[in-house]
């Protein structure tokens, strides 16, 4: 059954412009980059890189603000908690997700750097990889939480990102306090490996501890969480702490795990990979929509599968396609 609650999902995440340009292999190679990986990089390093990529794009974006974008496009009911600077980048961000109908209105921060921006090389594989300089969105403290938006959602979604500054840190874990006092659901994305590995034991803890009803993880992500090789094994033994695990696979599709049942949907078939950025946050968008009408796994799977194929069909992280109509298409 769907909740009654004001908003379906209410997260917290990175604030985020995304500045996407192409890339050849050779550029990737020249930087010492990791193709598909992401990087923190501090402001000087920022203005650097810039000037070495072509003609770029630049729109909003930060995983988790990505994920409400999908989700508000499915017809749910969304807020965001993120920490945005008193710039240009920063009235662009709160408009490109305020005009989507997402409840958002952290007040902006007057110092702590600009407005984060993630710069984004994308190969002609699709692979993008991206170089994330932070600003003020690491700045997100207790004092910027809304506990009465945080109460009002059914589900609570937090941005692994987020976990590797003190401050956002310690806001994160007082809002998983206020849900579940207010008897709200919380769900969390590992965000990348390298998070995982710098705050395995935290992430750990928090699954032993039951704090978690909700775990989303890619096959890396998985694996380094458990500390396995093998996906199956490292699939078992995460289970066995959440609620609900969701594993996404990439082009091997997606795994869900909920009280010792299995469920597994393929990805959905696609001509061209264009562009990989936001299709784990869309993953999440579809599913998480999934759950807030009340339909059974397999099928939060399955809208998840509809709507990373469509984001990876196009450049940037934020759908131009109707999802709710392929949505439809897909599953009536």
């Amino acid at each position: 059954m769907a909740s009654s609650a004001r908003f379906d999902v209410v997260a917290i995440g990175n604030a985020i412009v995304d500045v996407l340009a192409r890339a050849d292999d050779a550029l990737i190679t020249a930087e010492g980059l990791t193709k598909g990986s992401m990087r923190l990089i501090d402001a000087d390093e920022a203005t650097r890189l810039y000037a070495e990529m072509g003609p770029a794009v630049e729109m909003s974006g930060g995983s988790a603000a990505n994920t409400l974008a999908g989700m508000a496009a499915l017809g749910r009911r969304c807020g965001f908690i993120g920490q945005v600077a008193s710039d240009q980048l920063g009235q662009v961000f709160t408009h490109d997700l305020t005009a989507l109908g997402v409840a958002f209105d952290t007040p902006p921060s007057s110092d702590g750097g600009p407005t984060a921006r993630c710069l984004i090389l994308v190969t002609p594989d699709g692979q993008r990889t991206m170089n994330t300089f932070l600003g003020a969105s690491q700045n997100l403290g207790r004092e910027s939480l809304d506990a009465e938006l945080i109460a009002a959602a059914d589900i609570l979604y937090l941005e692994g990102y987020l976990w590797n500054a003190d401050a956002s840190r310690a806001a994160m874990a007082e809002a998983i306090a206020i849900a579940r006092a207010a008897g709200r659901r919380v769900a969390f994305t590992l965000s990348d490996t390298f998070v995982v590995a710098g705050h395995g034991e935290d992430f750990r803890r928090m699954t032993a501890a039951r704090e978690i009803d909700i775990l989303f993880a890619n096959e890396a992500e998985l694996l380094e969480l458990a500390g396995e090789a093998d996906f199956e094994t490292a699939l078992a033994k995460v289970a066995a702490d959440v609620p609900l695990l969701v594993a996404t696979r990439g082009e091997h599709g997606a795994v869900a795990v909920s009280g010792g049942q299995r469920s597994e949907v393929a990805a959905e078939p696609i001509d061209t990979v264009v562009d990989t950025t936001g299709a784990g946050d869309l993953f999440a968008a579809g599913f998480l929509a999934g759950v807030a009408e009340g339909r059974p796994v397999a099928d939060c799977l399955t809208m998840g599968a509809v709507c990373a194929r469509e984001i990876i069909a196009q450049v940037g992280p934020r759908a131009q396609t109707d999802l709710k109509a392929k949505v439809a298409e897909r599953l009536g």
